[in-house]
């Protein structure tokens, strides 16, 4: 498809859940994202244990893509509690892992969290009781501040937020309610409000819905690989997105142009 001097293109996945045995089965879907995009986008869940061996087995399927990465962990990726060698072995193979911090591609400001749970709306989990509940909260909002913080960093006029977990419900319908809290938070919508974006990209619900929209208007997508497989079993499991070069964030969330892939 090549560059086009009037869009940039994201492919965007997330949930890849790589183990030892995915050695050589994710570079052709990485490499078709690398000729369709200018660059790629991972929303967490990366590895499926978080070890040093399924980081470097990603690291090497990633060779196969010519344009930037740009990523977030995901819960996965901490599991065996070594998220920084996740994450250090990502940056060596030339990936951008964002953890509240932000970066450009092509003129488009990304700003990139893990995120975490406790619920949306009136059921979002609140800072009362037992230490651990209050730790729990202080954690979501640990994290939506961290995304607020990274959000202000910007200043391009096209804008994306990159998630694991997601910050609204609308993303998440198709899952058992009983684990929506587990899901999301309320919490990641709010800077989104403050510090509009054109789009945000999450994974982590498997079961949930391609996309929805934050209360003004933003359009979430999620991400999920199981998810994209299972709703588009015809094409790459992968999300390509498409912004103007020349139209702000204001006006490109309005209208943005879409496909689910080439």
């Amino acid at each position: 498809m090549g560059k086009s001097a009037s869009v940039v293109r994201f492919a965007a996945v997330g949930d890849l859940h790589v183990t030892k045995a995915s050695a050589g089965s994710l570079r052709a879907v990485f490499a078709q994202a690398s000729e369709v995009a200018d660059a790629l986008l991972l929303c967490g869940d990366l590895t499926d244990y978080g070890t040093a061996e399924e980081a470097q087995v990603l690291a090497d399927e990633l060779a196969a893509v010519a344009v930037p990465i740009v990523a977030v962990l995901g819960n996965h990726d901490y599991e065996s509690d070594l998220p920084h060698i996740v994450r250090e072995t990502l940056v060596r193979g030339g990936v951008q892992v964002l953890d509240g911090e932000a970066c450009e591609i092509e003129g488009v400001g990304i700003a990139g969290v893990k995120g975490f749970a406790g619920g949306f709306g009136r059921a979002s989990l609140g800072s009362w009781g037992e230490p651990a509940i209050k730790q729990f909260v202080k954690e979501a909002l640990s994290e939506a501040m961290k995304l607020e913080s990274a959000l202000a960093k910007l200043r391009t006029p096209r804008r994306i937020a990159l998630l694991h977990y997601s910050p609204i419900a609308g993303t998440v319908a198709g899952e058992p309610v009983e684990i929506f809290a587990f899901l999301g938070s309320s919490r990641l919508e709010e800077p989104l409000i403050r510090y509009p974006v054109d789009a945000v990209f999450h994974g982590h619900a498997h079961r949930g819905t391609l996309e929805s929209r934050t209360i003004n208007g933003v359009p979430v997508f999620n991400v999920s690989k199981p998810l994209l497989l299972r709703s588009h079993p015809e094409q790459p499991p992968f999300r390509l997105f498409e912004l103007p070069r020349d139209a702000p964030a204001s006006i490109a969330a309005g209208d943005p142009r879409l496909t689910s892939a080439p």
